[in-house]
């Protein structure tokens, strides 16, 4: 079943209709594809299995996740808060020890790669800035980057650079900064390494329409590098735009996880509502998705717009978990 989820505007002809559902066939065969390829493992830079934790008697907060992140994967994990996001994201960093089940990254498992290469090797944006408040962003960075090799480590300017940070502040302190100037400074820092494995908690928090477009572009840029990317969000429309899957986590275990594609396309009514016009008259018409492959069957003479009756990802979710993503 193929579903049109575009605006085709002021389409002339079914023939500029049936066009786009080609393309629109032709990408759900490579997205079923890279489907094939996860559902048989892929490569695995992320592994887990059966993964528990427990902060104490009573407050259990993983029970038995099972998931695995491919190279060069933008991976999406959302969850309400209290779901066992973070709980997850901590074990994932090395910051939290004690879980049960089998974690790997890398082809190591967890235990015994928390080593000085392992921290080399990943990059962390966390919610809350975690920077130097007395010193600049320009100073911050240069001392990030000395835990690094110099040839690893990215050059402070040109990154400050391509986020787009305001040449006036550079060596002003970051306690001067709006929210938006740290959060580049943030971003700056996970990205400083070259890391192979990225991880990005709310990358787009405190940033304006422009911003939020500027650090998915970049994002987008580091998987095309290779650079595996583990995203915790609420932001639907992060999400949407930038995960080649997503899992949406529960109270601790994982409720549904695929691409938000499929995930929407799976519990949509295949619905296509035509606005056309007709004796002069702009008109609209629900049909079948089916119906809409073999040709318009009502008269009309001119198509203005088509659109799918698809459900949101954010509407998948609360389907998934009953849970608004608060």
């Amino acid at each position: 079943m193929v579903l049109v989820d575009y605006d085709c505007c002021r389409c002339r002809n079914i023939h500029s209709v049936q066009s786009k559902v080609s393309e629109l066939v032709e990408q759900t065969a490579t997205e079923k594809a890279k489907q094939q390829t996860w559902e048989m493992g892929g490569r695995g830079m992320i592994t887990v299995k059966d993964l528990t934790f427990s902060y104490g008697k009573g407050k259990q907060a993983l029970h038995g996740l099972d998931f695995t992140v491919d190279d060069g994967e933008i991976f999406g994990f959302l969850g309400p808060n209290g779901s066992g996001k973070s709980t997850t994201q901590k074990i994932l960093t090395g910051i939290l020890t004690g879980h049960g089940g089998f974690v790997s990254l890398f082809g190591q498992e967890m235990a015994s790669s928390r080593t000085h290469d392992f921290f080399q090797k990943i990059g962390v944006l966390f919610e809350f800035p975690y920077l130097y408040a007395n010193l600049s962003a320009v100073d911050n960075l240069k001392y990030f980057a000395s835990f690094y090799p110099k040839q690893q480590a990215r050059d402070v300017f040109e990154l400050l650079d391509q986020l787009e940070f305001k040449k006036d502040f550079l060596k002003k302190p970051v306690s001067s900064y709006s929210k938006g100037m740290r959060q580049r400074v943030s971003m700056a820092r996970a990205l400083i390494s070259n890391p192979r494995l990225l991880f990005l908690d709310e990358p787009t928090s405190g940033l304006d329409p422009s911003g939020a477009v500027l650090f998915r572009k970049i994002i987008q840029e580091e998987r095309k590098k290779g650079t595996t990317v583990f995203l915790t969000t609420h932001n639907m429309v992060d999400a949407d735009l930038l995960c080649d899957r997503v899992a949406f986590l529960s109270n601790g275990t994982i409720a549904a996880l695929d691409t938000p594609k499929r995930l929407k396309e799976k519990n949509s009514s295949h619905q296509i509502v035509i606005h056309y016009l007709y004796h002069g008259k702009r008109r609209e018409r629900q049909v079948d998705a089916l119906e809409l492959e073999k040709g318009l069957s009502f008269p009309h003479e001119e198509i203005i717009s088509v659109h799918s009756q698809e459900p949101t990802l954010e509407d998948m979710f609360i389907q998934y978990t009953g849970r608004g993503l608060s």
